[in-house]
Formats: C-alpha cells, structure tokens, sequence
C-alpha cells in the first residue's frame, strides 16, 4: 500500500541505518517527543537497531500521561454529580486518580461515555438538555481544534449544558522548559509531525536557535524516524542547528491556518501543571472569557482539588527522559496494564506501555 508499506520496508531501512553508521563519530542523545514514535520505536527495534553511539530517550509526548493527577480526581469528582454526564476519549477512563479511575465509578453508576469526538458531546448535549453534559478535552494541538469547534457549536446553539474540562497542553513550551533544566542531557529533538500538523514548525525556530540544538519534524513509521534520526545526526555532527522537516509529505512551515484560527478564537494560554513535571509556563489552553460559561472547572467548583503521585512510580522522570521504564522498580511487577500506577502504564502511546507491549519487563538486558 501506497504510503504505508514503502515507510516500513526493510531495505530503505537498511540504507538508513547504514547511512547513520557511516555519519555518527560520536555519542549523541536525541528525544522523541511523541508517545506514537515512542511505541513505533519500541515495536519495531529501531533504538536497537541504531548505533550504539546514539541513545533515544523518551518525552512527555503522550497527552494522558502527562495530564495532572488532580485533573482526573476532577474528572470523577463531576462525574459523580446528579444530573450530569462525563464524555472522554476511552484512553482516559482506565488513568488512576488519587484513589480510583473513571471507569470505576462507571461501574458504581456513574453516566461516564466513551465517545470518539467531542462534537459527540455536543449531539448528546443537544438530546438530553436535562442533564449536563462534560466532555473531558485531553490532548496536545492536535485534538485541540476539535474540541474549540465543539464548544464554539454549543454557544452558537445555545446549548448552556455543554461544558469543556479543559488540559489540553503544549509542545513548544514543554521542550524549552526541559531543554531549561539543569538535568538536561538531549542534544537533538524529533518533533511529533501530527502537532505540527496543525501547528506548523515556526514556534520551534526560536527554540532550536536560542539552544543551538537541531529539530526535525519526523511521522511514525520506521522510515520516517529513521529518516529523523539521520538528519538530526547529520546536523549535530555538522555543528548545525535547525529546524528541519522530513514529514514534507503531511506537514507546512505554517501549518494548518483554519485550525489555528479556531485555536485563537476558542482558547487563550496559560500555565499549565504537567504530571510528573509541574508547572509549565504558557503551555497550556484555557477558555476565552466569550467562551467561559462552558468551563467544566468553573461550573462545577473543581479547581482547587490537589492531588500527590504515588511514591514508588518514576513516570515523572520517564517523561522528561532522565529514567527508562524498566529502571522502576514497580515496573512489570506492581505495575502493568492490568495494575497500572501511573499514566505512562495505561495510555495507549505510554512509554512504559510501549515497554511492556514490546517485552522489555522481560528482556531488561537487551538495553544498551
């Protein structure tokens, strides 16, 4: 198939990888900063099949696990309300709270639904004026226009029992704030080609020029981030540092104008707590004021629930690459999918999931 089997064929890969062989003469660290990379990678053997000289460490690129503890405890804490309907994407039912998860409370009654868009929320909203109605908006810029045009849809309609709980963060201030830290050890980014999607690649300009580091914008298959790794070796063995695009296929400097237009419309920036990070400056949406009598956390008086991490789980470290899975202690023991202690456990596109998922609670030697 077109545009599928020619991004996993073995030969381009060999070429690729033999290409990295002959470039790389030193070691370099290059963070993936999306969860779908991390899973392609993990999957498909590519951090084993690289040279040793470079290592692939993983970042806060999956939108579940880095939502806040109290976030979820928010989440149920409307849920369990009368009169009151929770929507969320099915990925988020099963993230443990302080004490249960969504789909717990499911089980004790609660009206909690999966739905595949928030516009879902909107129609179930517009059937059941009755109740209220929260869709749970989780995710980078990438989700994000779908949830503005939902909201933005429910006050054209007037429909006053539809309401966003908004934790929608990102990516740019993430990297900086990372790349702003002390522990720091990345020398080169891979960007997540779908955020850039919508997004373009024009904030990370700034951020590859003031750190002298290299990005490149790179898709999901194991010739696209192959692809990436080459040319953010390239760039490093070059002494360059750019922002380079080797998902031209999908992605424009400027990105998807109509998205971002929405985006400007709907929401406005704010700090936002990452989960086993903290606060992040601006890297986050909220609701517009016009916009602001949709706004689950107002409504329901939820704001200020706090919530502290398990002890024993690592994800924090996980997500900003400074620890791998299979260096937690709980790791394929106390927690698996089944028994999850942190989002990096449950999400689909979790580091910790990807591990396991490839065996790696198994084989801890094969790491190099």
């Amino acid at each position: 198939m077109k545009y599928l089997d020619e991004y996993r064929n073995p030969e381009i890969v060999g070429k690729i990888i033999d290409a990295i062989k002959k470039t790389v003469t030193r070691p370099w660290v290059i963070m993936e900063i999306c969860g779908g990379q991390t899973h392609a990678i993990i999957k498909n053997g590519l951090d084993q099949l690289i040279p040793s000289e470079i290592e692939l460490v993983h970042g806060p690129g999956c939108p579940v696990c880095v939502t806040p503890l109290e976030m979820i405890d928010r989440a149920i804490a409307i849920a369990r309300q009368p009169n009151v309907t929770l929507t969320s994407f099915g990925d988020m039912l099963r993230v443990p709270g302080s004490s249960q998860d969504l789909f717990g409370i499911k089980a004790r009654g609660a009206d909690v639904r999966i739905v595949y868009s928030p516009l879902d929320a909107v129609a179930i909203a517009r059937e059941n004026q009755d109740r209220k109605v929260v869709f749970f908006a989780v995710g980078f810029e990438t989700t994000a226009p779908n949830c503005a045009m939902a909201v933005r849809q429910a006050k054209r309609e007037g429909l006053d029992n539809f309401y966003l709980l908004v934790s929608h963060v990102l990516v740019p201030p993430a990297i900086r704030g990372l790349l702003s830290s002390p522990t720091n050890r990345v020398q080169a980014y891979l960007l997540a080609g779908h955020v850039c999607t919508i997004m373009g690649w024009q904030e990370y300009e700034s951020v590859a020029q003031e750190f002298n580091l290299p990005m490149v914008v790179t898709g999901f298959e194991p010739v696209d981030i192959l692809s990436g790794v080459l040319a953010a070796v390239q760039q490093l063995e070059a002494g360059r540092a750019t922002v380079e695009n080797q998902y031209s296929r999908v992605v424009r400097r400027e990105g998807n104008a109509e998205a971002r237009k929405v985006l400007e419309e709907v929401f406005e920036t704010v700090d936002r707590a990452w989960r086993g990070i903290g606060s992040i400056a601006s890297s986050g949406f909220r609701l517009r004021s016009e916009y602001r009598a949709h706004d689950a956390e107002i409504a329901f008086e939820v704001g200020d629930l706090k919530a502290k991490e398990p002890e024993v789980c690592i994800s924090g470290l996980v997500l900003q690459g400074l620890r791998r899975p299979f260096e937690c202690p709980a790791f394929g023991k106390q927690c698996t999918p089944q028994t999850p202690l942190g989002a990096t456990m449950v999400s689909s596109e979790g580091a910790c999931a990807a591990y396991y998922a490839g065996g790696r609670h198994r084989l801890p030697t094969i790491e190099r």
